[in-house]
């Protein structure tokens, strides 16, 4: 989404960057940037207002469940990894190894009647 017009910070760095602003999760040197574009820029303020009332909804519905604990420790050992800069493995790095499967064999047949044998 673009509103055509030339900014200081482009939509696309906007829209990138909205959930960590919606956090509170940015210095306040972009998050002036940020306040500023959304003064010049109708479509980026009306999809930040809608994100802010999706996420307002979602705390008034689903804020009063406590997350438990192992799961927090999960999500915040994978968000360490990715401001590390490391690679974040596809499996629940908590989770037992998969226990090593068996080599299947092929099963022989039985000889076939040769046509002398009938």
């Amino acid at each position: 989404m673009s509103c055509g017009d030339p900014h200081e910070t482009e939509c696309s760095e906007v829209l990138d960057h909205l959930y960590e602003f919606l956090d509170h999760e940015m210095p306040d040197s972009d998050c002036t940037k940020f306040e500023t574009h959304f003064e010049e820029c109708s479509p980026c303020l009306e999809k930040y207002g809608l994100e802010q009332a999706v996420k307002k909804l979602v705390k008034r519905c689903c804020g009063h469940d406590d997350v438990p604990t192992d799961l927090r420790a999960k999500v915040m050992g994978r968000i360490d990894l990715i401001r590390a800069g490391e690679a974040v493995p596809d499996h629940d790095l908590t989770a037992p190894p998969p226990e090593p499967q068996q080599p299947v064999t092929p099963r022989r047949s039985a000889p076939s009647p040769s046509p002398q044998e009938s």
